[in-house]
């Protein structure tokens, strides 16, 4: 019980210590100079792109999405609208757009196939190679794609890129601390993984894609409950590299329900098993052993759990009825004590660099700081609980299911 205990409150305070200092070295070496830009440095190439926006039941946000999209910085660029089968008013909007924007292109699914499919239909019929994907809530900065592109530019090898999603909708608690964590755990994991080399998951809320590696793997799979997931790890499982680009923002839509916000993180987490049942054959392969670290975090965090959730059942039948002690005594052991207090200040240190890291890019981040000291405790609360469930609904739902669109919780936008 001894070694349990450590690793309960060793683990959390490890991995803080970990994305913290492997941030800091990602900034060091890749973001200092460039922090407080507004644009990106000018390059010699601007390569045409194309920007895809996969649509299903949308029409609420539809046009906010479009506006930005096609207000881009860049010389050369085409917007693909993917109609997945829509039953609201999303089809008669876009095509109402389409005499107003020369730049605009619509393609109507008969019936609703997936975000996966849409994507898929949409990459096969734009006139350029790099394919800028996001979803259909999210309201594009207008310098992102310079951000963005260079990275496919300078090296031929890097497939994708993921830019650094940002919470538009801060109305409520549950916006207020997703801001949190899209700071605190996102950004701050994302700059991590990109010291060690590769990502875990390029964003499906913005992602810049080349085509050609989107056509080595086989584009998105339509099976997958994260399509994005997937597909990262299978560009970088065939030897395609994919970068982290804190400039390229993107405001997004998050839900601001419980049941909303429990539907999305338990699909994240199903995803997540995903990659730990379909890629664990990674360890037969030597060469690609640096795969192998993003494939120990999800283990290690699903072992937590379980571990967790049998302690938080154990301790108290141990101290209320197997060996009942005074109520001040369950109370002192139930209370953090020993290495457990040091996680009050550990999270207290994530927050206060999580919001000098992206203070150059989210400008009234410090309005949220005091719900963001919160976010850490309910992070790993909704990872407990997801973790939980995930496994036993990832085995009942089976193989060879496709992944069908769901219209989710958008929130309140401020």
């Amino acid at each position: 019980m001894a070694a349990a205990a450590v690793f309960l409150v060793g683990y959390p305070l490890l991995m803080v210590a970990v994305w913290i200092l492997l941030a800091l070295v990602f900034v060091a070496r890749r973001e200092w100079r460039e922090r407080w830009l507004l644009a990106a440095p000018p390059a010699e190439h601007q390569p045409p792109v194309t920007v895809l926006i996969p649509c299903f039941n949308e029409g609420p946000q539809l046009l906010e999405t479009l506006r930005a999209a096609l207000h881009l910085d860049w010389p050369d660029w085409e917007v693909i609208a993917i109609n997945d089968g829509s039953v609201d008013d999303t089809g008669e909007q876009l095509e109402a757009l389409l005499p107003l924007h020369p730049r605009l292109r619509v393609v109507h699914l008969a019936s609703n196939q997936g975000k996966a499919l849409a994507l898929r239909a949409g990459a096969l019929l734009a006139r350029h190679e790099l394919l800028l994907c996001i979803d259909a809530d999210a309201v594009l900065d207008p310098q992102a794609l310079g951000w963005m592109v260079r990275h496919l530019v300078a090296d031929p090898r890097v497939g994708a890129v993921s830019g650094n999603p940002r919470i538009r909708n801060r109305t409520t608690l549950l916006g207020r601390l997703q801001v949190g964590e899209f700071s605190m755990i996102v950004g701050l994991i994302k700059r991590a993984q990109s010291v060690l080399g590769p990502l875990f998951c390029v964003s499906g809320v913005m992602g810049l894609f080349r085509r050609r590696a989107l056509h080595d793997v086989g584009y998105w799979n339509p099976d997958r409950l994260t399509e994005d997931i997937a597909l990262t790890w299978a560009l970088q499982r065939a030897g395609w590299r994919v970068r982290y680009e804190p400039h390229a923002l993107v405001w997004i839509l998050m839900p601001e329900t419980l049941p909303g916000l429990w539907k999305q993180r338990l699909r994240w987490a199903q995803g997540g098993l995903e990659v730990l049942v379909t890629n664990g054959d990674l360890l037969r392969h030597p060469r690609q052993w640096r795969l192998w670290v993003l494939l120990v975090e999800p283990s290690l965090t699903l072992a937590w759990a379980w571990l967790l959730a049998l302690s938080l059942v154990e301790l108290p039948m141990e101290l209320l009825l197997i060996h009942p002690q005074p109520a001040a005594r369950v109370v002192a052991e139930l209370l953090p004590h020993g290495l457990a207090a040091a996680l009050l200040p550990a999270c207290l240190l994530q927050v206060l660099i999580s919001l000098w890291l992206d203070r150059p890019y989210d400008r009234g981040l410090g309005r949220n700081g005091f719900w963001m000291i919160w976010y850490p405790v309910a992070f790993w609360l909704v990872t407990l609980l997801a973790s939980l469930v995930a496994l036993p609904s990832l085995l009942h739902r089976g193989r060879g299911v496709r992944a069908r669109w769901e219209s989710p919780d958008r929130g309140r936008r401020s």
